[in-house]
């Protein structure tokens, strides 16, 4: 099921969210429909915070990416269309030695909205899958920053966030229309 994306100025976006303790159908439900809705948006990554739940889960599809990444999901090289797409609960990443790569970034919450983003090109990110099990991946290029900025999302944190000033100043214009139509749809 396709559920509504929630657009800059939300305050849901900006709430780090609730780890998961509980791993059930309702939760493999949700990583479902999010998949969907991520889908249906030609998205590569969603988080919960961007359908309105903030929570600690986010959910990847890179297939209709070109490969120009690496990965080891719990040390074996697994084919991506086994892994993808993807849930990530309770997520966590940390840094590995790699440059670090200015890369334009979009968002599903803010449409049309592209910007410069700096981010390590190689993590390793821990996670759980929706059923409770434990993971390692370590991944670079945009497999990693996928994940860094969904992660971010997880914790209230935006791509417009780690924008430079001068990137953040060229887009100003177009954040602070959508934060006025964000906040009209809301009453």
């Amino acid at each position: 099921m396709v559920l509504p994306i929630v657009h800059y100025n939300d305050p849901v976006l900006r709430q780090k969210g609730e780890p998961i303790t509980t791993f059930d159908e309702a939760l493999a439900d949700l990583a479902d429909n999010m998949v969907d809705t991520m889908d249906e948006a030609n998205g590569i990554g969603l988080a919960a915070q961007q359908i309105g739940r903030a929570i600690q889960m986010c959910v990847i599809d890179l297939m209709p990416t070109d490969r120009d990444f690496t990965w080891e999901l719990d040390g074996a090289k697994t084919p991506l269309d086994l892994i993808m797409p993807m849930a990530l609960v309770n997520p966590t990443w940390e840094p590995l030695p790699s440059e670090i790569i200015v890369y334009e970034e979009g968002c599903l919450s803010f449409p049309d909205i592209r910007g410069d983003v700096e981010r390590p090109d190689k993590i390793k990110a821990v996670f759980q899958d929706t059923m409770g099990a434990s993971h390692s991946l370590i991944c670079d290029g945009l497999f990693a920053r996928c994940i860094q900025h969904e992660i971010d999302h997880l914790n209230g944190t935006l791509f417009i966030d780690r924008m430079t000033k001068p990137v953040r100043a060229a887009i100003e214009r177009d954040i602070k229309a959508l934060a006025v139509r964000t906040k009209a749809k809301q009453g």
